[in-house]
């Protein structure tokens, strides 16, 4: 199996890694822009060519999408033209599905794309973020898939099992709501907290010797990648600013339970906020 990576990042390496390392992959092509990540590339050993993107779509079996989704949603139209008449499966990997199935909709090889989001990654980029194991035990979302070809699933559903990951099916707008719940709102609270940590103490030295492990966890996110966010909260504009109301929302009523001193609200509150322990251990 050739598989052909556009963008051999965190996820699109990490993939690399695990595919030929399980057996999936016989030999990976790699397309990189940024000729130094095409030279990590080839140096960690995340790709055995990297070659330009006609190239790669030509000789690949399967084409994974792992770049920003501002990049994938004007890409996938063309590698869909690319792969016309062809028994060749294109997936992508981004965290926003309903702008990618809206964009591959109507075309002739709409059946040879499978719209899917393994929900795994770090906060780092870039080909030295790769690493093996990183999909195992997660889960990974298929979106639409009444409108691929059950040929294409079934070959994506076993890279998937390959990577040892779960895989669930939603509609690609339900995807993007959930998503904008469970991982859009915790980059955008960390952004905000490392903002918010930044502006108000200026000496660098006191965040590092004061900054505890639970600071330190919950502003980890504030380092991901500004070209890989930026594009992701605006094609998901309306179910972010949903859950930003909302957030703003339960803020207020903490801001407005310790303004009162208010010890029964505020207690109230953070035992409501307990019970996600029933769901997150």
């Amino acid at each position: 199996m050739n598989v052909g990576i556009i963008g051999l990042g965190l996820i699109g390496g990490s993939m690399a890694v695990d595919l030929r390392r399980r057996g999936f992959a016989s030999h990976i092509l790699g397309v990189e822009n940024e000729r130094v990540n095409a030279e990590a590339a080839l140096k960690i050993g995340l790709a055995d060519e990297i070659v330009p993107l006609e190239e790669c779509v030509s000789r690949s079996d399967i084409i994974v999408l792992a770049i920003p989704v501002g990049a994938a949603v004007k890409l996938l139209p063309q590698v869909l033209d690319m792969v016309k008449e062809s028994d060749k499966v294109v997936i992508d990997v981004c965290s926003v599905k309903e702008a990618m199935c809206q964009v591959a909709q109507g075309h002739s090889a709409r059946s040879r794309y499978v719209a899917t989001h393994p929900m795994a990654g770090t906060e780092y980029s870039g080909p030295w973020a790769a690493m093996p194991g990183l999909f195992d035990g997660r889960a990974c979302i298929f979106c639409d898939v009444e409108e691929s070809s059950p040929k294409a699933v079934k070959l994506v559903e076993k890279l998937y099992d390959v990577l040892n990951m779960r895989v669930t099916y939603m509609r690609s707008d339900a995807h993007d709501m959930h998503v904008a719940y469970v991982s859009h709102i915790s980059h955008i609270t960390s952004f905000a907290l490392a903002l918010t940590v930044l502006d108000k103490e200026k000496d660098e030295k006191h965040i590092f010797d004061l900054a505890s492990g639970g600071f330190s966890s919950t502003v980890r996110l504030a380092k991901s990648s500004a070209d890989m966010w930026v594009p992701i909260l605006g094609l998901n504009h309306d179910n972010v600013l949903r859950v930003i109301d909302t957030y703003i929302d339960k803020m207020k009523e903490f801001r407005d339970a310790i303004d009162a001193y208010d010890e029964e609200k505020i207690r109230a509150l953070i035992e409501e906020g307990n019970k996600i322990k029933r769901i997150i251990r």
